[in-house]
């Protein structure tokens, strides 16, 4: 047994640690690190010089207070996108459509900023969030049901709804939402109400990060401390032991992609709402699809969402900085990226196994009965 667990014996260090913190700090950092340790010898081959690229990465995250707050607003769609996937994936759902139920939210909630007025700030903006949620939640609920009804792949289903929501949205800001002056392909702004108050002025740092931070804590306990958590890990786990339990499986399917739409088009309402002040078609630069990468970097942990969210982030800003000063290719975040999910993963895989190992070793240990 000794011989056999040799090669684990780092992930049996690991293991003596929390589960909720291997998750959300430990094993992410751990394959950030070797991330980064792999890139720099992919540049080292490619000709570059990695000690000047990670000195750009690092000014471009923390040169000063104005490029941190950035990377925090980058942030902020990225930890919610992410706690809302990492919902789904904790069900056993796979919800790809992000990206869709991100738009979703931000189309509802600037209908919502632009018509509501009269109201104070918080309860404009608390029903512009209430609208994105709705959005999201309702364009999630779509696949959902297509799912437990029609046993509908949600893979395919969901990226199909990526399609027609942007496409949808194409055709809301270029016809019935299109501002009044019919000029750009955008629409007219929210009520001044409606827009995030700024935490550090002059920055362009609003309050949404906060409520990005609180949405995945929120979502940390709904998963690991609630009833309504555990149907849903259990249904991720093992649909037929969850039934058999006398859970409801689809209604927890249901609500799992139900909160994960939500998250996205919260995401989608606190972008229009604190930064852009009005929809357009381009409003996502791919938030729905790196949001998978932080689920799955954070190890779909919602507090782990906000560590990795935070690193995509950084990623996301740093990386201009890199190429104008440095001339690094645009294509080695996208290695560093998927070198990340790899490492993550393998991590997660291998914490798994040693844990299984050492439930087996307690197992043999114990005398069974006339030993």
């Amino acid at each position: 047994m000794t011989a056999k667990t040799k090669p684990f014996s780092f992930f049996r260090l690991i293991n003596f640690f929390p589960p909720m913190l291997q998750q959300a700090i430990i094993l992410p950092l751990l394959a950030l690190a070797l991330t980064l340790l792999i890139s720099a010898v992919l540049l080292v081959i490619t000709g570059y010089n990695p000690v000047t690229a990670y000195r750009y990465m690092w000014e471009g995250v923390f040169g000063n207070s104005r490029v941190f707050t950035e990377v925090l607003l980058k942030s902020t769609p990225l930890i919610l996108v992410g706690t809302g996937i990492a919902v789904a994936f904790r069900c056993g759902v796979w919800n790809i459509g992000a990206e869709g139920q991100f738009y979703a939210g931000a189309v509802l909630a600037t209908w919502v900023g632009i018509h509501l007025a009269g109201l104070p700030p918080f309860l404009t903006i608390s029903v512009v969030f209430l609208a994105g949620f709705i959005g999201g939640g309702a364009w999630a609920v779509i696949p959902g049901w297509l799912k437990v009804r029609l046993k509908v792949n949600e893979v395919v289903s969901t990226i199909m709804l990526n399609y027609i929501m942007i496409g949808l949205t194409s055709f809301l800001v270029t016809g019935p939402m299109q501002e009044a002056k019919k000029v750009f392909p955008q629409t007219d702004e929210i009520v001044v109400a409606a827009r995030l108050p700024n935490i550090l002025p002059p920055t362009r740092l609003n309050i949404g990060f906060l409520i990005a931070v609180l949405v995945a804590i929120i979502a940390a306990i709904i998963l690991f401390r609630t009833p309504l958590g555990y149907a849903i890990r259990t249904v991720g786990q093992n649909p037929e032991t969850a039934r058999y339990a006398g859970m409801k499986v689809n209604q927890s399917i249901i609500i799992a992609m139900l909160l994960s739409g939500g998250a996205a088009g919260l995401a989608g309402a606190i972008e229009v709402s604190g930064l852009t002040w009005r929809m357009f078609a381009t409003i996502s630069p791919g938030y729905g699809f790196d949001g998978i990468a932080v689920a799955l970097l954070a190890s779909n942990n919602p507090l782990g969402t906000i560590l990795s969210g935070f690193l995509f982030g950084a990623l996301r800003a740093s990386s201009e900085l890199m190429q104008m000063n440095a001339r690094i290719p645009s294509v080695l975040f996208k290695i560093i990226q998927g070198l990340a999910i790899a490492f993550i993963i393998a991590f997660s895989l291998l914490s798994r196994k040693v844990a299984s190992e050492k439930i087996a070793d307690r197992a043999e240990a114990v005398p069974t009965t006339g030993s």
